[in-house]
């Protein structure tokens, strides 16, 4: 049982749909911290959320999917209530991949799925890349798996990202914060993010603000905004797509990524990677909806994530549990 589990503390509290109990799972620099739904023994789902949001990011659709499930959604170093990278380290996707690895190996889960958005997608992607036997299905939520940058533009973007760490660093601690009343924040949100329901501005707050001395501040790390300055070209990105053995499912919302990346040379990276799923016989849809859908009008992806679930893994699992029991 993941209660008994060494090391891996379950805060119980309740939500208003079902109740919920809080991960947190020692690292070697504090704590990541998480929420859990579903069975003690339900088939293992770990939901990873996109940048800069929290795992509140799905608590409007983890009641929608099957039952039979146990959902863990984490809250990444840096984000929602998840301790902060020490200092002078930058967040890059390996280091996420390696928080991923670190709570999988405390809930002692070799077998699982991921949920991942935007971010948390391209997650999903390298983590079922590197760990192949241990992924049996990835939803990508509004996100390729993968965010490949082109060869010529790598070392800009790494120059760029050691210098805006080191101008971070000079700044003096009082003005790497700012306070704001609830109020202020709710409109900082929602303007970085305009196509947040006022519902799910107040959801992602809920583990985005910590209260101090004369309002709330954002519980984020600056330093995730820095230039990510770990890359990958599009061969890259193929040859790790093509060492997932996970079912997959992509899907995409018409006002998200798709839109965003519309550049010709954006274009030629997705279609490629799109292609590449599609090739290996993977679920490629297309929801109307913008970047947050999964948030905002969960129904609109709770039927095709719960059937891809049903059918991928739930179903496979009874199989495999009826012949393990003719063979008794």
């Amino acid at each position: 049982m993941m209660q008994a589990l060494k090391g891996v503390r379950h805060l119980h509290s309740s939500t208003v749909k079902q109740a919920v109990s809080e991960l947190c799972v020692p690292v070697p620099w504090g704590e990541i911290r998480g929420k859990v739904w579903g069975p003690d023994h339900g088939r293992p789902v770990l939901c990873v959320h996109g940048w800069a949001d929290n795992c509140g990011t799905f608590n409007n659709l983890i009641p929608l999917l099957p039952k039979e499930c146990r959902y863990v959604a984490v809250d990444l170093a840096g984000h929602g209530l998840s301790s902060h990278r020490p200092p002078g380290v930058f967040y890059t996707f390996p280091s996420y991949v390696m928080d991923v690895r670190r709570v999988v190996d405390a809930l002692q889960w070799n077998k699982f799925s991921i949920i991942g958005h935007s971010m948390g997608g391209n997650i999903a992607g390298l983590f079922s890349a590197l760990y192949p036997e241990m992924v049996d299905a990835v939803v990508l939520l509004d996100s390729y798996g993968f965010l490949p940058t082109d060869l010529k533009e790598i070392p800009k973007v790494v120059r760029q990202g050691f210098e805006e760490l080191l101008q971070y660093e000079k700044k003096p601690e009082e003005k790497k914060t700012r306070v704001y009343t609830y109020e202020n924040a709710v409109e900082r949100l929602s303007a970085a993010n305009p196509t947040l329901s006022e519902q799910s501005v107040h959801i992602l707050l809920e583990r985005g603000l910590v209260q101090v001395e004369g309002g709330v501040v954002f519980s984020r790390d600056f330093r995730i905004n820095l230039k990510n300055i770990v890359r990958i070209s599009v061969e890259q990105s193929l040859e790790m797509q093509s060492r997932i053995k996970a079912s997959v499912l992509v899907v995409l919302a018409e006002d998200g990524f798709e839109k965003m990346f519309s550049e010709p040379d954006q274009k030629r990276f997705t279609s490629a990677l799109l292609q590449g799923y599609r090739d290996r016989n993977h679920e490629v849809l297309t929801v109307p909806g913008d970047h947050h859908i999964h948030l905002n009008k969960p129904d609109v992806v709770a039927r095709p994530v719960s059937d891809f679930l049903q059918t991928k893994v739930l179903s496979q699992s009874a199989s495999l549990t009826d012949e393990q029991a003719s063979k008794l």
